[in-house]
């Protein structure tokens, strides 16, 4: 396991140097983004106004109020990443993310989608919305402004994490590995309770 600083755009080739079970901070730009974002974008053919290319999205409904034409924050938590997992493969091979953040995984073709064009999963902790707020230095634009708190968000964030690469390029995925030890476990579990 290694420790990364980084900062974005990351190209493909710092991308493909994580692996799974290494840690990532980062300083640079982040984009916020939620189902409906996502069904805005891909289910009703909205093309973002801004360019995604070697940008991380973290999944996300923050928190935020507007003071004049500016947007302050409140708090910018972390949601489940699954019920997002459709979108991811077009995310990555369409728009080109190089980073999905969020909680929980995601699945098979998202992996795929990350072993062919060079993208990982970030999993951060979750519980840890207040310091995500701290390390969000700014909210630079709130596109699509109609759909907050699920708009399109554009922060700038300083020493971003920690985030632990859960799904890399190279095909391994965390979530699944855990899931595969804890079945293999289950029936001397189920043995010594007498089930």
């Amino acid at each position: 396991m290694a420790e990364h600083h980084l900062n974005t755009p990351f190209s493909e080739e710092v991308i493909r140097s994580l692996h799974a079970g290494d840690i990532v901070y980062f300083d640079g730009t982040l984009f916020g983004i939620r189902d409906l974002t996502q069904i805005y974008m891909f289910d009703q053919g909205n093309v973002p106004p801004v360019s995604l290319e070697g940008m991380p999205c973290i999944h996300t409904a923050p928190s935020l109020k507007k003071v004049g034409d500016r947007w302050e924050k409140i708090c910018v938590g972390t949601t489940t990443s699954t019920r997002m997992d459709r979108f991811s493969p077009g995310l990555i091979g369409q728009y080109g993310v190089r980073a999905i953040i969020g909680k929980g995984g995601l699945y098979e073709d998202s992996l795929k989608a990350m072993q062919e064009h060079g993208a990982v999963y970030l999993a951060i902790t979750g519980g840890a919305a207040a310091l995500e707020t701290q390390q969000i230095e700014e909210i630079e634009a709130v596109y699509w402004e109609h759909l907050h708190p699920e708009a399109l968000y554009k922060f700038r964030v300083k020493d971003f994490g920690p985030l632990t690469v859960a799904m890399d390029s190279h095909g391994r995925h965390l979530y699944f590995e855990v899931r595969d030890q804890t079945a293999k476990k289950l029936p001397g579990i189920y043995e010594k309770l007498g089930i």
